[in-house]
């Protein structure tokens, strides 16, 4: 079922032919223009984008094919056998300079895209590229425009700048269509299009909208497509030619888009998507045009100390703007010494007077993979305990539970991009055109290609009109959906009994369970028809891949585990894992949840999922770090915020927290409860690049660098280690993260020595590689840094990385995947008369968690 591919499968044929009077060669369906790229002939072409389907309509690219009366688009032609093509013809050069010229004589006096690359030398009497790639052209060419034909300039249309992030300048439009297919079949949003006839005709939004009022989602795809500055960022219009470009990550959701920031005078002015693996080139709005918070005036640039006799008022907060309070009446600026001094004076008195167990720690799932090992490695070699978690507790956590339990994994099975290779999607729980906006746009190009996409959730979310079939169930019956979908595959035959008899056990478990979970016992629970649940569960056991997508929909419940273990189960007994276009992917919300598990910034596990009670794990790590560790898991997040809370009798009772990255104070789901709890601890440190409401009950505030202010790698949820560079620095005194987790290191009596270019950032990279070398021995510094984005499990130096995992096994100790039967667990309050509405959260496009 799982065979490789043979090597002749893999290598594409060439096809001989001969190019400006020498021999060449193609690849089978390769174009003329491709092919002659590789060769190093540079043909013309404006409308023709790299991934992007072919249209040829510009004619900037015309070639002249021996034996052919027309000159051919060599952008949508393909090279034939025997093909004799002159690129640079008198003929064609002829045609290729009229189209430029043309297009050129209808452009505005001054453009808007200026371009200072090679080939963009003043020509036409303008300025170096002030209209982008026609004047690249252009120059390339030697093209001027007469002026006959500057006379004949139609009247142009006004500029459009009621979007508050791009800006529409249709004098500059050449009608290439660029933008309609980034719109329509990149990112598949259907709000650019093509109105009119003849002179007339113009790219429109919606219903001639102008782009402000337009359904336009601002993922800024047209913008990135458009070659003369007709759409641009507004940030960017005056300010073309920037200082330098930085190549990096996108800081924002789990799908790890890789950027490129533009930066002039130590701000970024836009940002470009970069062809990564997890996006190739696509951004959403976050990633494109929500970057000014690292130049926000209220970013914190200096240390500040709590001032003597001002206490900590949680109820306070309830009316705090943060947009004007003034934080000098409660703190006073320090320098760095005195601030660190503080911090670890009284972490350590708390740590050697009140035990070890009386300290606990906060990381951030926000920063690198770097800065989160280090941070629990702090903990348990200086604070002396486990009490280490970040916000994934109130995330994922029962996902990764159930996947550890059954597939030996926490990770996920197959990447986002892999539902190309689907036949069908199952999307639950999950909301990914505002979660995860470009990993919508695969599942919704695989739509238009023809795979199914099953959407389960208790609202019919935007993908929905992308679905195949959706299933609006119930909230909280969970389980008694996906029960009845597993009963459907078992009664009707549909399960791969091979599969399961070589890769699974506690199948008759399972089997025996959901007998009392037909689809016509549950139809009245979860709300959705016994015929509609067999329909999608014959689709799913049917499909050549059936891939399941989840979010927090599903883990954030009290049968979130046992909703994770249907989804294993489903997956398992119809052989759809292990293989392209299946599998499970928990879709992870933050940049580096992922990275920060992996990294061990959870109380229960070292890093790479090791458990801390396991003696042997255990044993390797106090070896590796040189000191005595505690073999008791920690508290969790919820747990923490309990115990300090806990009676002054109580052993365990926390006394002391660090906080970096992370706003317990407003992301806590028992808010009052976790503000009252923080309020009460005997000394809060706080490392943050704002003035947070968490950092308001601060006793010391640690200024630190935005994610464009650092260097550092970050995991997404495609399991690719990614490489995030330096663009800015850092504002007023504001430190790097990592630099202050050593320090407070050093406070705390531990000799650390990490070297390097950006603080050591390389030397605790290779260490943190060791401690997980089962996965990313193969991902060496030296290696990110030429391939910006490896996937694992890599453990070569030439392993490619796997995308699919569970091939051949589990990684469990049997090697196969666990089936754990699951039943309803009702919740504790259920809708009545009195109370007969359910309140289901979730996030908006543009917004980002507690920002």
């Amino acid at each position: 079922m799982n065979a490789p591919a043979t090597l002749a499968q893999v290598m594409p044929q060439t096809i001989a032919f001969t190019l400006d009077g020498r021999a060449a060669s193609a690849f089978e369906g390769e174009s003329i223009l491709k092919a002659a790229e590789r060769h190093g002939v540079d043909i013309p072409r404006l409308c023709y984008k790299d991934g992007y389907r072919a249209d040829g309509n510009c004619r900037s690219c015309v070639v002249e094919i021996k034996g052919e009366r027309v000159l051919a688009p060599s952008c949508c032609r393909s090279v034939t056998a025997g093909m004799d093509v002159q690129a640079a013809s008198p003929r064609a050069l002829k045609s290729q300079q009229m189209v430029l010229e043309m297009l050129l004589s209808d452009m505005p006096d001054v453009g808007y895209k200026w371009t200072d690359g090679p080939g963009s030398k003043q020509a036409a009497g303008l300025q170096p590229g002030q209209h982008g790639e026609l004047s690249k052209w252009a120059a390339r060419l030697q093209v001027t425009v007469r002026p006959e034909l500057k006379v004949l300039r139609r009247e142009q249309p006004k500029s459009d700048i009621s979007h508050p992030a791009m800006a529409v300048n249709l004098d500059a439009c050449i009608q290439c269509n660029r933008c309609v297919r980034a719109c329509r079949e990149e990112q598949v949003n259907d709000v650019i299009g093509y109105a009119l006839r003849g002179s007339h005709s113009e790219i429109v939004f919606d219903l001639n909208d102008p782009l402000g009022d337009s359904s336009c989602v601002a993922c800024g795809e047209c913008v990135q497509a458009c070659p003369t500055g007709a759409l641009m960022p507004k940030t960017q219009i005056g300010s073309q030619q920037v200082d330098k470009k930085v190549d990096s990550v996108c800081p924002f959701c789990g799908v790890g888009c890789l950027v490129t920031y533009n930066v002039k005078d130590n701000a970024i002015v836009s940002v470009d998507g970069r062809d990564g693996p997890a996006n190739h080139s696509r951004l959403c709005v976050k990633g494109r045009f929500g970057f000014d918070y690292a130049h926000s005036p209220q970013r914190l640039t200096r240390p500040l100390i709590r001032k003597a006799g001002v206490g900590k008022d949680p109820a306070a907060l309830e009316k705090l703007n943060r947009n004007t309070a003034d934080w000098s009446d409660v703190f006073r600026e320090a320098s760095w010494g005195e601030a660190l001094a503080l911090s670890t004076g009284a972490l350590r008195n708390l740590r050697d007077t009140q035990g070890k167990k009386s300290l606990a720690g906060f990381g951030s799932a926000k920063g690198s993979n770097e800065e989160a090992y280090l941070f629990q490695k702090l903990v348990r070699t200086g604070f002396g305990s486990n009490n280490v978690d970040h916000c994934t507790r109130l995330c994922h956590a029962s996902s990764v539970a159930a996947l550890l339990e059954g597939v030996g994994s926490a990770a996920v099975s197959n990447q986002v991009h892999d539902v190309e290779n689907a036949g069908l999607i199952f999307i639950i729980g999950s909301n990914p055109t505002a979660n995860h906006p470009v990993a919508a746009t695969w599942m919704k190009n695989a739509a238009k290609r023809g795979a199914k996409i099953v959407l389960a959730d208790p609202r019919i979310t935007d993908i929905g009109r992308h679905a195949w079939r959706t299933l609006q169930f119930k909230a909280d019956t969970d389980v008694a959906m996906l029960n009845a979908l597993i009963y459907t595959v078992i009664d009707e035959g549909l399960t791969d009994m091979a599969f399961i008899e070589e890769r699974a056990s506690n199948y008759e478990a399972l089997r025996v369970n959901v007998q009392g979970y037909s689809p016509e016992a549950m139809a009245p629970i979860c709300g959705i028809p016994a015929q509609t649940l067999r329909e999608v569960a014959r689709e799913f056991a049917r499909a050549k891949g059936a891939m399941i997508l989840w979010g927090m929909g599903i883990s954030q419940h009290v049968h979130g585990t046992d909703n994770a273990r249907c989804l294993i189960a489903l997956s398992t007994v119809t052989g759809q894992i292990g293989k392209p276009g299946s599998g499970l992917h928990p879709l992870r919300g933050q940049n580096n949840v992922q990275g920060a598990s992996d990294a061990g910034l959870i109380p229960m596990m070292f890093p790479n999922y090791q458990r801390v009670t396991n003696p042997a794990a255990h044993g390797w790590f106090e070896n590796f770090w040189g000191a005595k560790l505690d073999d008791q898991p920690g508290y969790t997040v919820v747990e923490i915020m309990h115990k300090i809370l806990a009676p002054e009798s109580d052993p365990h009772k926390i006394r002391g927290m660090y906080i970096s990255g992370e706003n317990p104070a407003m992301s806590d789901p028992d808010l009052n409860h976790a503000r009252h709890a923080l309020a009460s601890l005997e000394h809060l440190v706080v490392q943050d690049i704002f003035m947070t409401e968490t950092a308001w009950l601060a006793d010391v505030v640690l200024p630190a660098t935005a994610w464009p202010e650092k260097t550092g790698t970050v995991t997404n949820t495609d399991r690719m280690v990614q490489l995030g560079r330096q663009a800015l620095a850092p504002p007023g005194d504001a430190r790097p993260d990592l630099w202050i987790v050593q320090q407070m290191a050093a406070g705390m009596g531990l000799d650390w020595d990490y070297t390097g270019e950006h603080h050591g950032v390389a030397a605790v990279y290779e260490e943190m590689r060791r401690a997980m070398h089962a996965v990313i021995s193969g991902i060496t510094w030296e290696r990110l840094e030429r391939e910006s984005s490896v996937t694992y499990p890599c453990l070569s130096a030439d392993d490619p990385g796997a995308p699919t995992v569970f091939i051949d096994r589990f990684d469990t100790a049997d090697g196969r995947v666990r089936l754990v039967p699951a039943d309803i667990i009702p919740a504790n309050e259920r809708p009545d008369a009195d109370f007969p509405f359910v309140l289901i959260t979730g996030r908006q496009l543009e917004h980002w968690h507690t920002g």
